[in-house]
């Protein structure tokens, strides 16, 4: 399974559109090498990102009875929800081209790994929130501070969705990076034996098809 999946990412990031010349670039490197569009699809990643984010964290401050204690909540859900949407739906399409750009390389990151494993916590805590919380919401809908359950599904969000931004803005450094000298933990998680960098541990070894041996 890990083979196929590098295989497929490598053809994505080093194939997939590559012309016939020697210097032909993939669709991928295109994408990458690309200075103004890049800057730009970035730029609109992040800017919308903190568009969702804080449309997130009005609903979720309510929820807990930090602010807007005078407001129902579905009053306050109801006039950021098309934000949120919205916000979610460029977030997703801008984060999809960012990943594009470099596929094999984020797939071996431990801190993009750690993020998709927030992201679908913080989805499936949505999930819960609208099938299960909110079914009773009509009971507490103005209450200054909503019960337990709200509660704790407005704490776990702002965790999930604060832990998805920092590891999404540690992904593009080097802070861990296969061929690296780092714990073998870092190594394992990130599957750095099948990455193009290869494997290093802190004793200076390196990881190759054929053997361990010291780094010259």
């Amino acid at each position: 399974m890990a083979a196929s999946i590098n295989a497929l990412l490598n053809w994505v990031q080093h194939v997939w559109g590559k012309g016939p010349t020697p210097d032909g670039q993939s669709f991928s490197e295109l994408l990458l090498g690309s200075l103004n569009f890049w800057s730009l699809l970035e730029g609109t990643h992040l800017i919308v990102l903190m568009l969702f984010a804080g449309t997130i964290m009005i609903v979720d401050l309510r929820l807990l009875g930090v602010t807007l204690r005078k407001t129902r909540v579905s009053v306050v859900s109801d006039a950021v929800l098309p934000m949120t949407v919205f916000s979610f739906a460029f977030v997703v399409v801008t984060g999809v081209a960012l990943l594009f750009s470099r596929p094999i390389t984020y797939y071996h990151t431990v801190w993009f790994l750690a993020k998709m494993v927030f992201l679908a916590l913080a989805l499936l805590n949505i999930v819960i929130f609208h099938g299960r919380v909110q079914a009773t919401q009509g009971s507490w809908d103005a209450d200054e501070v909503p019960p337990r359950p709200a509660r704790m599904s407005a704490a776990a969000s702002l965790i999930l969705w604060t832990l998805v931004i920092i590891c999404g803005r540690f992904t593009p450094y080097d802070v861990y990076q296969c061929g690296k000298k780092q714990p073998d933990w870092v190594n394992w998680v990130q599957q750095c034996k099948t990455s193009e960098k290869g494997e290093q541990n802190m004793a200076g070894q390196r990881f190759d098809a054929q053997m361990w041996k010291p780094q010259s």
